[in-house]
C-alpha cells in the first residue's frame, strides 16, 4: 500500500515538476529559442552500452570504489550517504562533516579552488542558475538581476536551446561567459527537434547538417570548455515499443551520435551531461539503464530535482529530495547511491534544483536554503547545482529565491558559504 501512495504522489510530482522544468514554453512548434526576443542589458551587451541491471538496494560504503578516476579530490564523506533527518528549526546549527574534495574556509579563502579537468572543480561545488525561466526576460538581463539581488557572480550559467535552426553559443551567451571579472562556465541543454531518436542515431540529414554547422561555430567563436547537455530529462519522452523511434536505447543511441559527431568534427571542448528527472517512477522502470550511451560520451551526470514547501511528495531535507528510496516490489536505492553504484567514475551535478514556494508554509523554504551547506557535505560527489529561478511554472509555482524577504536572506548566506567558492579558470 506504500508502494501505490509512494507511485501516486511521484504522479502528481512529475505533472507539477517535470516536463514545465524545461525553462521553455511548453507547445511551441519548431525551434521555441528563434522566437524568444533578445534582451540586452548593460552588463551584457549582444556582440556580433555496457550497462548492467540495477544494483539491489544498498548504501555505497566509503571507500576507494567511490572515489571517481578522473578527480582524485573526490572521497565518500563519512557516514551514511542520504539518511534522512527532518530540518533542524530556525536558526539552528547543522553539524559540518568534513570531507575530501570539500575545501576547508581557509583554503576557499586563500583561492585554492578551481575549474579542472572536465570542469570539475579542485575541491567545493560549483555555484549556478538558469534565470527567468519561463519568462521572457530569461537571459543576460535575468541573470544580471539575479546576481544582483543574490550578492555574487554565478560560476555556472545555463540555457536552453531546441531544434535546428539556432546555432550556440549565441553572441549574448558568449559575453555572458566573457564577462570582465565575471568568468562563467555556460551550461547549454539542447533538445534536437527535427527527428526521431532512432534516426538521429542513424544519421538523420537535416540533424547531421546542423551538428556539422554547429562545429563549425563553436570552434571559431568560442574555444573554452562548456557543459552540454543533449535532450536532457530523457526518460519523460522514453516510449518503450518497438518502432517507436524512441525507446531507452534510442536514447542512447542519439545521445552517442550527437557527442560522437560534434568531437569527430574538432570540437573538443564540450563537457558532456547526461541529465535525468530524478523521478522515481520512472528510474525503477526495467528500461532506464539501458538509457546510459557509455562512458566514453558522459562526463558528467545530472539530475533535476525540486523541494515542495507543502507536506507530501519532495517535502523534506535535501537527502529527502536528491536522494529518496523506495521499498517494496520495486526497490531503488535513491539518486545519489545508485550514480555512486553503477557510475562511481563520474562527478554529480544538480542541473536544476528549487523550492516550489508556498503561502502558507514559508518558513519551510528558509530552513532548506539554511541547512543546505550543511547537508551537502554528506554528498561529496555533488560538484555542481544549478538553480532553476522561475516566477512561475506551467503550474504557477514559484521557486524564486526572493519570493520572501526571510528565504532571499537566507540563500544570499546560502551562496556565500565557502563550499561553494570556485574560481572559473580559463
Amino acid at each position: 500500500m506504500a508502494f501505490v501512495l509512494s507511485v501516486a504522489t511521484t504522479l502528481a510530482w512529475a505533472w507539477t515538476g517535470g516536463v514545465d522544468q524545461l525553462g521553455l514554453p511548453l507547445g511551441t512548434v519548431g525551434d521555441p529559442t528563434v522566437s524568444m526576443p533578445v534582451i540586452a542589458s548593460p552588463d551584457f551587451p549582444v556582440l556580433g552500452d555496457h550497462r548492467r541491471s540495477l544494483p539491489a538496494r544498498k548504501t555505497p560504503s566509503a571507500g576507494p570504489s567511490a572515489t571517481a578516476p578522473d578527480d582524485p579530490t573526490v572521497a565518500t564523506a563519512p557516514g551514511t550517504p542520504g539518511t534522512p533527518y527532518a530540518l533542524s528549526k530556525p536558526g539552528a546549527v547543522a553539524p559540518r562533516i568534513a570531507a575530501p574534495g570539500l575545501a576547508t574556509d581557509s583554503a576557499a579563502s586563500r583561492g585554492r579552488c578551481r575549474t579542472g579537468r572536465k570542469l570539475v572543480p579542485t575541491c567545493n561545488v560549483l555555484w549556478g542558475v538558469a534565470p527567468g525561466a519561463h519568462t521572457e526576460s530569461r537571459g543576460a538581463g535575468a541573470l544580471a538581476a539575479f546576481e544582483r539581488k543574490t550578492g555574487r557572480t554565478q560560476a555556472i550559467y545555463h540555457a536552453y536551446h531546441g531544434g535546428i535552426r539556432q546555432l550556440f553559443p549565441t553572441d549574448q551567451e558568449i559575453a555572458i561567459a566573457h564577462q570582465p571579472g565575471r568568468h562563467r562556465i555556460l551550461f547549454l541543454n539542447w533538445k534536437p527537434e527535427s527527428a526521431s531518436w532512432a534516426a538521429i542515431a542513424r544519421g538523420d540529414r537535416r540533424t547531421d547538417a546542423f551538428l556539422d554547422r554547429l562545429a563549425v561555430h563553436i570552434k571559431k567563436n568560442f574555444p573554452e570548455q562548456f557543459f552540454f547537455a543533449v535532450h536532457h530529462e530523457g526518460e519523460n519522452d522514453v516510449r518503450e515499443r518497438a518502432g517507436s523511434g524512441y525507446t531507452a536505447r534510442d536514447y542512447a543511441a542519439m545521445y552517442r551520435h550527437v557527442i560522437k559527431r560534434l568531437r569527430a568534427r574538432g570540437v573538443d571542448n564540450i563537457v558532456s551531461v547526461l541529465v535525468h528527472m530524478a523521478y522515481v517512477k520512472h528510474a525503477t522502470q526495467s528500461w532506464f539503464n539501458h538509457m546510459y550511451p557509455g562512458d566514453d560520451v558522459v562526463d558528467w551526470i545530472g539530475f533535476d530535482t525540486y523541494a515542495y514547501s507543502d507536506p507530501g511528495y519532495g517535502h523534506g531535507d535535501f537527502a529527502e529530495i536528491f536522494n529518496r528510496r523506495i521499498e517494496g516490489q520495486r526497490d531503488w536505492p535513491g539518486f545519489y547511491n545508485w550514480a555512486l553504484s553503477e557510475h562511481p567514475g563520474k562527478p554529480l551535478m544538480i542541473a536544476e534544483w528549487g523550492v516550489w514556494s508556498s503561502r502558507r508554509n514559508t518558513a519551510y523554504k528558509v530552513d532548506f536554503y539554511r541547512q543546505l551547506g550543511a547537508e551537502l557535505r554528506r554528498f561529496p560527489k555533488i560538484r555542481a547545482m544549478v538553480q532553476f529561478e522561475t516566477p512561475h511554472n506551467q503550474k504557477g509555482q514559484d521557486s524564486s529565491v526572493d519570493s520572501t524577504p526571510a528565504a532571499l536572506q537566507a540563500y544570499q548566506k546560502l551562496g556565500k558559504l565557502p563550499i561553494f567558492q570556485v574560481a572559473v579558470t580559463p
